[in-house]
């Protein structure tokens, strides 16, 4: 079962399960959905032409984050060794998007491998929760999130986008329904260094009710999410 749900969860990271997007031959980027939300997304990041950027675990905005950043700019997808294991198209297809646009900087390193150093911003979409989950390791979180700190420029920023889960419940919810407490997030990321900077609710949905896993089809697709941007102090 458990390699069932993993799958199923690389596939929605990716934007292979979705019917609303398309892949080009030319980089297999998936097609935006318009309920990804974005220009609203890269606009809440912040971020800018020649910028440097970790996407962990690269998948559905990695090409629009390269297009943004643009030919002076970086973007590294970075794909760990461990999902990497299992999922092998994940990385072919992030390579395909690298020949095509040579700014994008593809790694499958473990996910304790340090990231770049002088990052502008680190960027972690729908997987942040992933780390605590057994086929990351689990990953050493407060560790990762250190890693994360030293990475970025001062004044830097670390955005977080996720499923949320039920007030209070930590990280309770993170294997079975793949989703972690906004506030554990917070906790998480405040003990290493970092300054709250700005919330958004452009992905919020007040009808999920949190107790669904999120490849439920009355929610897949349209979870509640957060967005939280955090800065590295100057």
């Amino acid at each position: 079962m458990r390699k069932i749900a993993l799958s199923l969860l690389l596939a929605i990271s990716i934007g292979a399960a979705t019917t609303a997007s398309s892949q080009s031959p030319q980089t297999a980027a998936p097609t935006p959905d318009p309920a990804w939300k974005v220009p609203e997304v890269i606009a809440f990041i912040g971020l800018k032409k020649g910028d440097k950027v970790a996407d962990i675990i690269g998948g559905r905005l990695t090409a629009s984050l390269a297009e943004t950043v643009g030919p002076t700019g970086k973007v590294y997808a970075v794909e760990t060794a461990e999902i990497v294991k299992g999922h092998p198209q994940i990385l072919d297809r992030m390579k395909a998007l690298a020949a095509a646009s040579p700014q994008v900087v593809v790694s499958d390193d473990p996910v304790a491998t340090p990231l770049p150093s002088g990052l502008d911003v680190v960027f972690i979409r729908q997987n942040y929760h992933d780390l605590y989950d057994k086929f990351m390791g689990p990953a050493d979180v407060p560790a990762f999130n250190k890693a994360v700190f030293a990475a970025l420029k001062k004044g830097g920023v670390y955005v977080i986008l996720d499923h949320v889960a039920a007030a209070g419940s930590g990280i309770d919810a993170t294997e079975t329904l793949h989703r972690i407490d906004p506030a554990r997030v917070k906790s998480d990321v405040l003990a290493a260094g970092f300054k709250l900077d700005a919330e958004s609710s452009i992905l919020a949905n007040s009808s999920d009710d949190h107790t669904k896993n999120v490849f439920d089809p009355s929610v897949r697709g349209h979870t509640d999410q957060f967005l939280f941007r955090f800065r590295k102090p100057k």
